[in-house]
């Protein structure tokens, strides 16, 4: 890894010698996804720059409540949580970089408890990384606690820094991320996760628990149309870095509850038979009248599922923390092995 360090002295970012070909990328998972059937589009997809703005205000509407339900609990819980690792030095490690509102909150609480704490954010992206940085200025000013940022894929850098400390690792993936994965995938993440950490190291997870159907629907079709924007975001994307020729007019968007599966899933709804060409990739796609682009799926959880998920991927519960309303779980787990 080459050390990239700005001008103070407690924060570094580190970035790994890989060499990414971004566009490439996309058109191989536009290729493969729209290649099969049904047609589907990877949710990675979402996250340019605008659709991490867009994310950002899905997470302040009013329907879209697991942003408030998390917040609530690490207002409540981040000193409990802190209290788990009294007395050691702490890697504090954020898989994803979001805007660090709760992130502080969990910072705050094992500043309370004195812990000596190192930050680290670690994402694919060295603009997410700096954002995050950013936003810890403008909060503390002079940041009491040393931060070294991470530019990598997860289990890359997660491998490099328990290669490289002796502390113990708290690994936080909050916002119900892991709903984003069916349940074999979620094993293969969690256990790759238990993998690439220390015995004893904790992990903070994020689920987003089964409730009542219209909350869920309204918060995945809000009325201000931003969700929607989140997904045609992606096909004017492709348009725009792959040569793509999708018409949004021949698009409907449509947030459903999958009951068989337990999750919520974002469909883009092809409204008239008609052919889109992608110069990049080489290949016409064909839609019939009413096909779907699968986007996205959230997958909701039972209090049973989390036990499952932990108990299969080696993983103890220490202790769940939910909002006033059941609505939602961060659930703290110890690396067994």
């Amino acid at each position: 890894m080459n050390a990239k360090t700005n001008n103070s002295e407690s924060i570094e970012v580190l970035t790994p010698d890989i060499k990414n070909d971004p566009a490439h990328e996309l058109a191989l998972s536009v290729l493969e996804g729209l290649s099969k059937k049904p047609k589907n589009l990877p949710s990675r997809l979402f996250y340019d720059d605008k659709g991490s703005e867009l994310f950002k205000k899905i997470m302040e509407l009013e329907e879209y409540y697991p942003t408030r339900c998390e917040a609530e609990i690490l207002d409540q819980y981040s000193g409990k949580i802190a209290g788990y690792l009294t007395g050691e030095d702490v890697n504090i490690v954020e898989l994803g970089c979001g805007d660090g509102t709760k992130t502080i909150k969990i910072l705050n609480g094992f500043l309370k408890n004195q812990n000596k704490i190192t930050f680290v954010p670690l994402d694919i992206s060295r603009a997410a990384v700096d954002f995050l940085l950013g936003n810890l200025k403008k909060e503390y000013g002079k940041i009491p606690f040393s931060v070294q940022g991470l530019v990598a894929e997860y289990f890359q850098g997660l491998t490099w820094l328990t290669d490289n400390a002796s502390q113990r690792n708290l690994v936080i993936f909050l916002g119900s991320n892991i709903g984003n994965f069916n349940r074999p995938t979620a094993l293969r993440f969690l256990r790759h996760l238990w993998h690439s950490l220390n015995p004893n190291d904790l992990v903070l997870i994020g689920f987003d628990l089964k409730k009542d159907l219209d909350i869920l629907y309204d918060a995945y079709n809000d009325k201000d149309g931003v969700t929607k924007e989140f997904n045609f975001n992606v096909l004017d994307r492709i348009n725009q870095l792959l040569g793509g020729e999708f018409k949004r007019e021949n698009f409907q968007h449509q947030g459903l509850y999958n009951i068989q599966t337990g999750a919520m899933e974002s469909y883009l709804i092809s409204q008239k038979d008609h052919t889109v060409n992608i110069e990049e990739v080489g290949k016409s796609f064909h839609f019939e009248a009413w096909e779907p682009i699968h986007m996205e799926y959230s997958y909701k959880y039972l209090k049973s599922d989390i036990e499952n998920l932990a108990g299969d991927t080696g993983f103890e519960i220490l202790e769940n923390f939910t909002d006033k309303n059941g609505y939602f779980i961060d659930s703290l787990w110890k690396v067994i092995k």
